[in-house]
């Protein structure tokens, strides 16, 4: 089983409950990772929304948007965000449907209650090192979902219930796992890297 690495996970994280799967918290500093293997990466993405005026979060924190948008570029595997963050647009990854960067990245547009979110959760995932016809198999849910998101700056009414602030941010268990496996399927691109590195040493 290839390892895989899981930055920005919350304290209490579904990643910390599944095998090979090396998990850095808050408390871990996922900074402090030295690479190695493909990635899910999970950025803060207060600062890289249309609300980020609002956010009292310290302005370092956008930083590392970016930061795990190169890890994902160098060692394969996939980023998680929402579907209006402007982080994308930041570090020119494509959107879904056009042609893949310069990294061979590309992203893909699901929503999380196709996994088991209570409420609708438009997501983009950007992958690095994986075939858009290799990646798992994934559900498709054309029901609504029965609870929303809704931020207390909309000035939206209610029209469902609203969900927890936890909740909102967890990751459903059989998304995790999918992005898991999504992330191990990109060992390939770091097999390449190493054979390119190889060759840049022997031509030195």
């Amino acid at each position: 089983m290839h390892p895989v690495a899981v930055l920005f996970v919350r304290a209490d994280s579904i990643y910390k409950t599944l095998e090979g799967v090396d998990c850095y918290d808050a408390e871990r500093n996922a900074l402090t990772w030295q690479g190695g293997c493909p990635v899910v990466a999970h950025p803060p993405c207060r600062l890289w929304s249309s609300m980020a005026h609002f956010s009292s979060a310290p302005p370092e924190e956008k930083a590392l948007g970016p930061w795990a948008i190169k890890q994902v570029r160098q060692w394969g595997g996939v980023l998680e965000h929402p579907a209006s963050s402007k982080l994308f647009k930041h570090c020119d990854c494509p959107r879904p449907g056009k042609r893949r960067d310069a990294y061979g990245g590309w992203t893909f547009a699901v929503d999380q209650h196709w996994w088991g979110h209570r409420a609708q959760k438009k997501t983009l995932l950007y992958i690095c090192g994986c075939e858009p016809l290799n990646i798992p198999a994934w559900p498709l849910v054309l029901s609504e979902a029965g609870y929303g998101m809704h931020g207390p700056t909309t000035n939206q009414p209610c029209r469902k219930p609203e969900i927890k602030h936890w909740e909102r941010e967890a990751t459903p268990p059989a998304f995790a796992l999918w992005l898991v496996e999504l992330a191990r399927r990109c060992e390939k691109h770091n097999a390449a890297m190493r054979l390119e590195e190889g060759a840049k040493a022997d031509d030195e």
